[in-house]
């Protein structure tokens, strides 16, 4: 046997298979923190429009000057510890190493996926399997602990979906309401104004995540610097607010009230910090450091406390509408105009911070295997977390809609919207503080010192916002709850059915054999035998092809010698698509045979390897294998950029195969023609697994697992993923591709 050439090994120059976080310096730092403003802070940002009169709503008497310090002094700690601390600081060196954050970025770090050998995944004859080894000393999370705390992530991850919902409602919303301070009869309005431009939000995301920052950023960095100016000018009527900063105030002011609920208007003033982290790959670390404590954060703190000192001044003039009633300057006036013009243009971007947060966390699930397959766009040439997914734009948008009509006032949005941050909160804190030890490897004592402090802080704002319940946060429980279950069916679907693949892939020389006419290759020989012999024969159009064994079932002749099934040669081409990776033929091809029993004369089984650069060159794209003992047998790697449309060129393909063979030392012209001629007619051939429940054990007990089992993946499952096949983002044409239909009793 001759060694692998060149071609076969060949791998693409210059190119990583796994996609890393990130990394620049300099002028490109400072240019992608600024376009972070636009993207990321502006949910946060917008929180001081409605988080006072989530604290005092406007309809009751303005508080005391000591509780407005109270009050103040619970916001200002509220943001510095988890903002700032908890996820500025500490969270962004949790991402995962393709720099993606979010709850499933910290599940995946948990237990990360394993690397695919790409080269062995092209290999069809092999039955080696090597396992591989744990370093020594490791510290491993076990795995009877993956599914609670994949159920615990999803769940998380689900409900940051849901603030993708309720952050365009809410702060669109509140922004638009501003106009009936001044103009008192527009107050009916106001919905239809907030669903139109929610609208325009929407049907502008296919321009893409890195353009929409371009265009917001400048927006977002004059918001924040209104926020900053008109802050420092209301401070100076009241400096005493200064006092705000002891956090005993915080304390006193709980103890003097028994006002606990007013712990969920504090928590709107940190809604958008999960943000920070599910958009990191969309950035990086640095970025987003550098924007939040160079600019967000002082601006937000100066807001508040100003808007705090014109509330303790002004307490019956203000207490309407705290924000709008605190911009310097007559009401109506120029500033007040410039401020709500601003005001709701970081709104709008405000609900972009949430939906490119979706589009990422969308994009790992579906990369997780654990979301169905849907089209996603990459935005950007540079920066693969970058995606738009039309499907998923377009629920929002619906969402967004229903929610903005059906909750027909601010304070109603509000209660739905607290409870869903406050129980992400609590997710990603459990997921760090496990992740301290087991992949950080810190000792164990910091790890519960993070979680019971940060814990505690959850907890609190969680129980104010329980109380909510009743009043809108159902909203996003419910949406919580069918968004974890969808996906948990698919994950245990999918695990399911990768399980059945690689349990029955089959080593190509055990099922097919070659018979040159003559008595040479006995069907009981062994495997080894066989290749060998057929390797020294000349393999033409008079070979014979044989099945038996694994690929049909085995039936013996009078002597008690199993009888063969010959395979007809067609001149065509097929292709065998591989979806989950391993070495060996898939269940696709053996299904394939046994419903028609016939060989094309060229057999390509393709995986796809999408590699962290936005495109690839023709010349890098496929990387081949030969498999010597039977002709026309061949492992394709399709190598393609993240930006590359799915199409797998088959004359591309038979070009590297024909370089290949040339090669060869036997190559001869008439089986290079053969080639050629039989690539004139290319079938794609895709597995479609029939799945069916496998019975349960005996009894009462067993009886209704079995129907509760099979309800789930039969019913449900196997409906969702004929809804959602894998071939929905091929460009190759629909009547090229068969789907051949395999029983898979799991």
């Amino acid at each position: 046997m001759s060694p692998p050439s060149s071609l076969e090994k060949a791998t693409p120059p210059n190119r990583n298979s796994r996609r890393t976080a990130l990394t620049v310096t300099g002028t490109q730092l400072i240019l992608l923190a600024f376009q972070a403003l636009g993207i990321i802070y502006s949910d946060i940002g917008t929180s001081p429009l409605y988080v006072l009169n989530g604290i005092w709503p406007a309809a009751d008497p303005p508080p005391s000057k000591e509780d407005v310090i109270g009050g103040i002094s619970a916001i200002v700690w509220s943001i510095t510890l988890l903002p700032l601390l908890k996820y500025v600081i500490f969270s962004l060196h949790f991402g995962t190493g393709e720099g993606e954050g979010g709850s499933f970025a910290l599940f995946q770090g948990l237990y990360p996926r394993e690397e695919t050998d790409f080269d062995s995944d092209r290999t069809l004859t092999g039955d080696s399997y090597i396992k591989p080894t744990e370093r020594p000393n490791k510290r491993k999370l076990r795995d009877s602990f993956r599914w609670p705390l994949l159920l615990w992530c999803l769940f998380g991850t689900s409900l940051t979906m849901a603030d993708g919902i309720l952050t365009p409602a809410i702060s669109v919303t509140s922004a638009v309401g501003g106009i009936a301070v001044v103009k008192p009869e527009t107050a009916n309005d106001i919905i239809p104004i907030s669903i139109a431009f929610v609208v325009a939000l929407f049907l502008a995301q296919n321009i893409g995540t890195a353009k929409l920052g371009w265009t917001f950023s400048p927006a977002a960095f004059i918001w924040f610097l209104l926020l900053a100016g008109t802050g420092i000018a209301n401070i100076v009527q009241f400096p005493g607010i200064w006092r705000a900063w002891d956090p005993s105030r915080a304390i006193m002011f709980f103890v003097r009230t028994g006002n606990f609920s007013a712990l969920s208007g504090v928590l709107l003033a940190v809604t958008g910090c999960e943000a920070i982290f599910a958009n990191l790959g969309q950035f990086n670390r640095s970025s987003i450091q550098l924007s939040f404590v160079g600019l967000v954060y002082p601006s937000l703190i100066l807001a508040y406390l100003g808007q705090g000192a014109r509330l303790v001044v002004d307490g019956d003039a203000a207490i309407s509408n705290v924000f709008y009633n605190t911009i310097p300057g007559p009401t109506g006036g120029p500033l007040w105009w410039i401020v709500w013009i601003f005001g709701l243009l970081a709104t709008l971007i405000a609900s972009q911070a949430m939906i490119t947060a979706t589009f990422s966390l969308i994009q790992q699930v579906i990369n997780l295997k654990s979301f169905p397959p849907l089209r996603m766009t990459y935005t950007s040439e540079t920066i693969q977390g970058q995606v738009f997914i039309p499907a998923v734009n377009y629920t929002l948008m619906v969402l967004c809609i229903v929610f903005i009509a059906a909750f027909d006032s601010t304070a109603a949005l509000t209660n739905a919207y607290g409870f869903a941050v406050a129980t992400v909160m609590i997710s990603t804190t459990t997921l760090m503080a496990i992740q301290t030890y087991y992949v950080k490897k810190w000792p164990i004592i910091f790890g519960v010192a993070f979680f019971l402090f940060f814990c505690f802080l959850d907890a609190l704002f969680w129980g104010a916002s329980l109380t909510k319940v009743p009043q809108g946060a159902w909203v996003p429980l419910m949406c919580g709850v069918i968004g974890v279950a969808l996906m948990s069916l698919w994950t245990w679907g999918k695990s399911l059915e990768d399980g059945f693949d690689g349990q029955n892939r089959q080593n190509l020389r055990h099922f097919i054999f070659v018979d040159e006419k003559t008595e040479n290759l006995k069907l009981d020989a062994e495997p080894s035998t066989l290749m060998e012999a057929s390797e020294d024969l000349d393999e033409d159009d008079d070979a014979a092809y044989y099945i038996t064994g694994a690929a049909t079932p085995i039936s013996y002749d009078k002597t008690g010698s199993p009888i063969k099934t010959e395979l007809v040669r067609l001149q065509s081409c097929a292709v065998f698509h591989k979806l989950a990776t391993g070495r060996g033929v898939p269940h696709t091809f053996v299904g394939f045979i046994r419903q028609w029993p016939a060989l094309p004369r060229v057999i390509i089984f393709l995986s796809v390897n999408v590699l962290p650069t936005a495109r690839v060159a023709t010349e890098d794209k496929y990387q081949v294998n030969k498999v010597r003992s039977i002709q026309g047998f061949y492992g394709v790697t399709y190598c393609l950029g993240f930006r590359d449309k799915f199409d797998a060129r088959v004359d591309e393909i038979i070009e590297r195969i024909l370089a290949l063979e040339m090669m060869e030392p036997k190559c001869s012209h008439r089986i290079l023609e053969q080639i050629r001629n039989a690539a004139k007619i290319t079938t794609h051939i895709v597995p479609h697994y029939d799945v069916n429940s496998r019975r349960a054990h005996s009894g009462k007990l067993g009886a209704v697992m079995y129907w509760i089992r099979s309800f789930f993946l039969e019913e449900l499952y196997k409906r969702l993923s004929v809804m959602f096949p894998e071939t929905g983002n091929w460009l190759t044409k629909s009547d090229e591709i068969i789907h051949v239909g395999i029983n898979a009793t799991i």
